[in-house]
């Protein structure tokens, strides 16, 4: 249904954009080009002092008049007097032709619109390349800023909406904290799936900790994971694509310039030391100093606080 009114609305819109025509566009300018001139409010028929009834042979006498009175060289010390003699040309032909003046009738009544369509804007106002592309720029990012508004909000409730559920699993609906620790399981939402005893569960289930008001979430080597909204990723503008395209660009011209200086440094250090710190082992592979053979870094693993909105932060257990 949405849908449906917002092609209803644009074709509205398309249809009294396109309506607009260039003979309109013209009107448009002269009543704007009028009141500046002549002050707010004067209109064709007023400026010539005539009925908007006023037949054809009453518009010529009057324009006969006006030329007269405005005739540049009755008034050459006069700023702008050429351009309202001219104007004054091009009103009356507008009221000559039956058309124009029907046209200008519609408006005369109605008023003339404030949105005069964008290819009147563009026409008049037309931006060069560099203006687009900052328009532009400006618009996508400030469009991608509020997207992520929009989804560090859903993360902020999908949190709170997860927290919310392990305690419930973990204490009951009255929140009644009894015993320590408790290993829950909770839905993230989701289809149905099977879970590891052939059973139907409905949605996405993760195994949680939930200790007091704090919930964690263990990975699988049994380290926890506080969740909480700091967990959520707050919306900054160095985050758009303009901003972090120009980090970058500016990145890589330094790395770019520091980078022989780096090299030429590190000859020496990689001479003297080789084997960078390592030893060899029955194996051939380089084993470096300070780890045990055998001894792997820890990988932390995030999927788990990713589904239930946002990063994880380690706790010690």
């Amino acid at each position: 249904m949405r849908f449906v009114l917002a092609c209803v609305f644009i074709a509205t819109l398309a249809a009294a954009v396109l309506a607009w025509t260039k003979e309109d566009h013209e009107i448009f300018d002269l009543v704007s080009d009028l009141e500046a001139s002549e002050g707010k409010g004067t209109t064709f028929y007023s400026w010539l002092e005539v009925p908007p009834t006023a037949p054809l042979a009453q518009i010529n006498k009057a324009y006969r008049k006006k030329s007269i009175e405005l005739h540049p060289d009755k008034n050459p010390s006069v700023r702008g007097i050429h351009e309202r003699f001219a104007r004054l040309g091009v009103i009356v032909n507008i009221l000559r032709n039956p058309e124009g003046r029907e046209r200008y009738d519609f408006f005369y009544k109605n008023g003339v619109p404030k949105w005069r369509g964008t290819g009147y804007y563009y026409t008049r106002f037309r931006p060069g390349l560099g203006t687009v592309l900052i328009f532009l720029t400006l618009l996508t990012t400030g469009l991608q800023y509020l997207v992520q508004k929009m989804n560090y909000s859903r993360d902020l409730n999908r949190i709170r909406q997860t927290i919310h559920d392990a305690k419930l699993a973990a204490w009951g609906p009255k929140m009644v904290q009894s015993g320590g620790k408790r290993k829950v399981k909770v839905n993230l939402g989701g289809g149905p799936r099977i879970d590891e005893y052939g059973r139907t569960v409905p949605g996405k289930v993760i195994d949680m900790i939930v200790d007091g008001d704090t919930v964690y979430i263990p990975d699988s080597t049994g380290e926890l994971h506080e969740l909480n909204e700091e967990t959520a990723t707050p919306p900054a503008l160095a985050r758009t694509w303009f901003l972090t395209f120009l980090r970058g660009v500016f990145q890589l011209a330094t790395k770019g310039k520091n980078e022989p200086a780096q090299i030429e440094g590190n000859g020496d250090e990689q001479g003297e030391n080789s084997d960078y710190g390592s030893n060899p082992t029955a194996g051939g592979t380089a084993v470096p100093s300070g780890m045990s053979e055998g001894r792997a870094p820890k990988q932390v693993m995030r999927a788990a606080t990713v589904r239930a909105g946002g990063r994880r932060k380690a706790v010690k257990k």
